[in-house]
């Protein structure tokens, strides 16, 4: 069974679930928290820029000595950011196919394809490094709030069990030749050099990854902003819950985002996290007393700024490509035409 096709079936299953829970609990009583709420819930738009930007500040910090001339300004990538995101949450791309558009995009900028490719790799892996460190945060705060610590046993298993992952991609991005040896591979597999093997540029890519980490100070500060962002981002949830009717405090929604995140990522396969987050936020919701309807109710508002947020990032972005293609298209008739 290829990827593609398993993303669909996990897709499907997760919309299943997430349409079951919601009949489960009533339609009704959830949209009447959502219309209790009503138009201030657009404020949740507007508010998504804070955390995005500080995470857009910290991979500007990854990406600024390859960019001498500042090409890449902060609302450009932010653009990027916001593109790769809307890719990652509304797009079946497994959570991957984001971070190839990022590539894509920041070497419109004239940076090369290897440094925007390591600056995307090293930011992923400190997102992996803090969702640990988030998750880790929440899980304490559950357990001071609840002073029950078999009801996150099956979290805790999870990350522990995972845990030995990102340690060693650490590891062997940081002292292996990993691209190298897969442009390699792919060269044989393919029967020579191909778009493919181009586009990986192992050897600089290895280059620029050692070159990351030869920087410890850029990776602690950029590992500092995404974690204030993780922080800002999770009074989403608390904004969303006191528009629609069941306030909670900042240490509940900070809990509430940590071990929700922490379930998307673990079952990254689902699209969109489809029923992950809905099945999350009714479990971890329950904990520390928040009624289930209010919980599927935060994860359709939630769902409500993804798209809001999200489309027109993937529209500017599919216009910013045909602007490019047609800006490409003119040259080459432009040069194909004989002097006069």
């Amino acid at each position: 069974m290829n990827m593609k096709l398993f993303s669909y079936i996990a897709g499907f299953l997760g919309l299943a679930v997430a349409i079951a829970l919601v009949a489960h609990q009533g339609w009704g009583e959830i949209a009447s928290a959502i219309d209790h709420a009503g138009w201030a819930l657009l404020w949740l738009l507007p508010f998504h820029v804070l955390p995005l930007l500080l995470d857009v500040i910290g991979w500007r910090v990854l990406i600024a000595p390859r960019d001498p001339h500042r090409q890449a300004t902060l609302p450009f990538l932010f653009w990027v950011a916001s593109v790769r995101e809307a890719s990652n949450r509304l797009l079946p791309v497994a959570n991957i196919g984001g971070e190839i558009i990022g590539i894509r995009l920041v070497k419109w900028r004239g940076i090369g394809g290897a440094a925007a490719a390591a600056s995307i790799i090293m930011e992923v892996l400190l997102t992996l490094v803090n969702q640990y460190l988030f998750t880790a945060l929440g899980i304490i705060l559950l357990i001071e709030l609840t002073s029950n610590i078999s009801a996150f046993s099956t979290v805790i298993s999870a990350l522990a069990a995972s845990l030995p992952l990102p340690i060693f991609l650490i590891i062997i991005l940081r002292h292996g030749k990993v691209f190298a040896r897969l442009e390699t591979f792919a060269e044989k597999l393919l029967g020579g050099r191909s778009k493919l093997t181009e586009l990986i540029d192992g050897a600089n890519l290895d280059l620029e990854i050692r070159a990351q980490y030869s920087r410890p100070l850029r990776l602690i500060a950029a590992c500092g902003w995404q974690f204030i962002g993780y922080i800002v981002g999770s009074f989403e949830t608390w904004l969303a819950l006191h528009l629609l009717g069941y306030p909670i405090s900042v240490w509940d929604a900070i809990a509430i985002e940590a071990v929700t995140q922490a379930l998307r990522h673990i079952i990254f396969v689902v699209p969109a996290g489809l029923g992950v987050q809905e099945g999350g936020l009714v479990l971890f919701g329950h904990v520390i007393g928040l009624p289930p309807e209010a919980s599927v109710a935060l994860s359709l508002v939630k769902r409500m700024r993804e798209v809001g947020f999200g489309v027109p990032a993937l529209i500017s972005w599919q216009w910013a490509e045909a602007r490019r293609l047609y800006a490409d298209s003119s040259t080459r008739a432009g040069s194909s035409q004989p002097p006069t």
